[in-house]
């Protein structure tokens, strides 16, 4: 006789779900924990974050400039059509500044770095676990987190708010100069939509949004390397899952953030 289909339980499916999402909060906590035991050591990992903080540095300005400069000019360009003369001219100042500054700068640099360092991060991570290069450093008495995990999340946490202040003042910039190029629009009309409602805490809020971006940008990838299995497909798939966790994850703090700072 042919087996019988497994019912499917609904009861099952839910409690292994829950299992499985408290086992990620209790190895993720876990390695908090290790970060900050890991920071004991400065010796350890401060040359490391140096190195880290370059490669993220001046490794992404590049990227993080060329798009946020696109943000800027769109942004400009659509304000162009939607208005049509209907508004004051200035109100363009307006919007692009506190597009680029309160939303698009922060969100899009952190989207930029959750895939070119959060990969990066998982990949390498991934492929010391898999060949357990990870298991020989705490064979040896060290602390994987020393030499790992503390030098990239220091490295992020300073480097990741760098690099949105660039992309807030090239993406201002960039739409400063093209609503010029396409609107009867004088910089002292830009100038003073700028500064018409912009307050000091929007910078701040910016900066703040950066800092926790940069948690996510370097926890979750390196929680994902350090968990990697199965070998050369396990590093794809921990790869992979940082990019999204990471993207997912600075969308809802993103939102959280605006909940909280934001709303009067």
């Amino acid at each position: 006789m042919p087996p019988s289909p497994q019912r499917f339980d609904l009861r099952r499916s839910i409690g292994r779900i829950v299992l499985g999402a408290l086992a990620h909060v209790g190895r993720f906590s876990m390695l908090v924990v290790e970060f900050f035991r890991g920071l004991k050591e400065p010796k350890i990992w401060v040359p490391r974050a140096m190195d880290e903080a370059w490669n993220i540095g001046i490794g992404s300005l590049f990227i993080v400039l060329l798009v946020s400069a696109f943000a800027g000019a769109v942004t400009a360009l659509q304000a162009g059509y939607q208005f049509q003369g209907n508004l004051p001219w200035f109100v363009v100042g307006t919007l692009v500044t506190q597009s680029i500054v309160l939303e698009l700068g922060p969100v899009l640099t952190g989207l930029i770095l959750a895939g070119r360092i959060g990969a990066r991060y998982a990949a390498e991570i991934g492929t010391m676990r898999v060949t357990e290069q990870i298991d020989a450093l705490e064979s040896l008495g060290r602390s994987p987190a020393s030499h790992l995990l503390v030098p990239r999340v220091v490295a992020g946490l300073v480097m990741v708010p760098v690099l949105v202040i660039f992309a807030d003042v090239i993406g201002v910039a960039m739409g400063w100069f093209s609503a010029r190029q396409v609107m009867p629009l004088t910089d002292a009309d830009f100038a003073y939509g700028a500064q018409a409602y912009y307050r000091p805490f929007d910078a701040y809020y910016s900066l703040i949004k950066a800092f926790f971006f940069a948690g996510a940008i370097t926890f979750i990838p390196c929680y994902m390397g350090f968990n990697t299995s199965q070998g050369a497909e396990g590093v794809g798939r921990s790869t992979t899952g940082a990019v999204v966790s990471a993207s997912v994850l600075i969308l809802l703090l993103d939102t959280l953030l605006a909940q909280l700072l934001l709303t009067v």
